[in-house]
């Protein structure tokens, strides 16, 4: 298994001494012999792949492009390994820079509202579909695959085995962004804890109820409770029962937006995104693309009882089963803070960094053991009391290559080519080895991960099960995502800060996206800048009436804490593989 573990910079090892080398066949073998395996492809399919791609590069050759991605080891791995082979096989030079989420988003919107070329080619969560799809500032793939860039998109692309390529087409049935990583928000949970006897019995005894994966928040709450006050202490180990983040910055915004008040059951009902309310609170009626509110006044549930409720659950549990110091965290800091061993769940936790979690001891790693084994397990993340089955269960980051029209035509092909060649059959499941960010149902179907997949806690189930489709990125009902997605952070800062309690903070939450929104509305009907599908927001009206309508948003419930349920792992991972 050692050579699927390999890191970035190993890997890069390999090829040390060999860049310079002229673009041609003896270049792509070499690299498929020594980097790219194993594939879905034989050798000598991949060859005849790295052939195209030699061919299809020739008029761009020299040429030296700049493109930009957030920091997981997915893009690690592309920027310090396959942009060398890539410029090597092509003669492209790409400079793969990496920053962080915010940034990213942030260099989005300054090039798409200066129509400056920044960068060529962008790793741009499919989040901002909606925005794409209404600003028609990047290029439509669908057109451009057909058209101008034919000579440059490869025979052997197969979008149909991309697993979250629904997530990058626009409502007008186009394609706007091509899937590069892609990584659900599961739960995770330490099973040799779940498993031990004593606390199974200690647990029972005091809930009356199977200590195991949680269904609904109640159990969660339980667990938390349980870990950090009863159990305490752990092979001398101070443990607590819960794991976040609240550090005021641009991450604690997608902490909630990515799908935390659709957990907690605050939108509606409907696929992928719940309609006409959606993870977000902003209601967009069925069969419309414009947006008509995110207050409860205008039919919105952003600052409705569900998703007042999920923001002091948020702040509840942070605060009273959380390791000290979590509410300083940020993203980045809380996720891999996991592997110090002292955590028994997490409610909120992205595969992006199974990476991280299935590091040798030697590492620093306390959750494996001494032959790395997995002690952890992830498992489906469970729901609050507003929830209701068909609602959204949870999100799904969907990192994709976007392509801006401020870009010249022959840079975004040249960008557009190496989105391919990092994509491509011949690199990817060496590249998912790294990373663990499946793209390609072809990859996570490969041999390879079957035999690797006892020792990735459930990842591999998890994508070759259908459930996979039922978490799902942010949606169309989003307008302009850069612009709405950093009044979040702000707001529940102040949550986090004591400024401001829950329901205050959603309260001007959500008349801040609305306020954002009606200048959208303005700018759309002056100008048409969102294609005539920018907001046209309701006129409001007592929340009353919106309670009293069937769907989201939703009455305060009369109990927020149900009877805690629970499931057997084994069992939910027996179901998996059954489907």
């Amino acid at each position: 298994m050692r050579k699927y573990l390999l890191s970035a910079v190993a890997a890069g090892a390999v090829i040390a001494g060999q860049s310079g080398a002229m673009a041609d066949e003896a270049a792509a073998q070499r690299w498929i012999d020594e980097e790219f395996q194993p594939s879905t492809l034989s050798k000598e399919e991949q060859l005849e792949e790295m052939r195209w791609f030699i061919q299809a590069a020739e008029p761009f050759a020299g040429m030296e492009i700049n493109v930009l991605s957030e920091g997981i080891p997915t893009h690690s791995y592309e920027s310090e390994v396959l942009t060398r082979a890539f410029e090597e096989i092509t003669g492209i030079k790409v400079n793969h820079q990496i920053l962080g989420e915010g940034e990213v988003v942030q260099a989005v919107q300054t090039q798409m509202q200066t129509g400056r070329n920044l960068y060529d080619g962008y790793v741009n969560d499919s989040d901002l579909i909606g925005t794409h799809s209404r600003l028609q500032l990047a290029y439509n793939l669908t057109e451009q695959m057909a058209g101008d860039w034919a000579a440059t998109t490869s025979p052997t692309l197969d979008l149909e085995d991309f697993m979250g390529i629904q997530f990058t087409t626009g409502p007008d049935g186009n394609l706007y962004q091509l899937p590069d990583q892609q990584f659900a928000n599961l739960y995770w949970f330490r099973k040799d804890w779940f498993d031990d006897e004593a606390n199974k019995a200690a647990f029972k005894e005091k809930y009356g109820y199977e200590l195991g994966v949680p269904v609904n928040w109640s159990a969660y709450e339980d667990i938390a409770e349980f870990f950090t006050n009863d159990v305490q202490e752990i092979d001398g180990v101070r443990i607590y029962g819960h794991m976040d983040y609240g550090k005021r910055a641009p991450d604690l915004g997608w902490r909630m937006t990515d799908a935390w008040l659709s957990m907690a059951g605050a939108g509606d009902v409907g696929e992928p995104n719940g309609v006409p309310v959606d993870e977000w609170g902003i209601r967009m009626e069925a069969g419309t693309c414009n947006p008509v509110g995110a207050s409860v006044t205008r039919g919105g549930a952003a600052n409705g009882p569900a998703a007042v409720y999920a923001i002091r659950k948020w702040d509840e549990w942070l605060r009273n089963y959380a390791p000290p110091g979590a509410a300083s965290y940020d993203f980045y800091q809380s996720l891999p803070a996991l592997s110090q061993g002292n955590v028994a769940q997490q409610i909120f936790w992205y595969t992006a960094f199974t990476a991280d979690m299935v590091k040798p001891k030697s590492e620093g790693n306390n959750t494996v053991d001494d032959d790395g084994n997995p002690l952890w397990r992830m498992a489906p993340s469970p729901h609050g009391p507003y929830w209701t089955e068909g609602q959204k269960v949870g999100y799904q980051d969907v990192g994709s290559w976007t392509f801006l029209k401020s870009t010249p035509s022959d840079r975004a092909q040249a960008a557009w080519l190496y989105a391919q060649f990092v994509t491509s059959k011949t690199v990817d499941v060496k590249k998912s080895h790294v990373g663990l960010t499946f793209i390609r149902d072809s990859s996570v179907r490969h041999e390879s991960f079957t035999e690797r997949a006892p020792k990735l806690g459930g990842l591999v189930e998890f994508y070759r099960s259908p459930d996979r489709t039922a978490w799902s990125p942010t949606g169309i009902n989003v307008p302009d995502y850069p612009k709405l997605a950093q009044i979040w952070w702000q707001q529940i800062g102040d949550v986090n800060s004591g400024a401001f309690t829950p329901q205050e903070a959603m309260d001007r939450l959500a008349e801040e996206m609305d306020i954002t929104m009606a200048r959208m509305q303005q700018a759309d009907e002056a100008a048409g800048v969102y294609g005539g599908c920018g907001p046209r927001l309701n006129e409001e009206r007592d929340a009353e009436y919106w309670f009293s309508q069937p769907g989201s948003p939703k009455p305060k419930l009369a109990n927020e804490k149900p009877q805690g349920e629970t499931v057997n792992y084994d069992e939910l991972v027996a179901r998996w593989q059954a489907q």
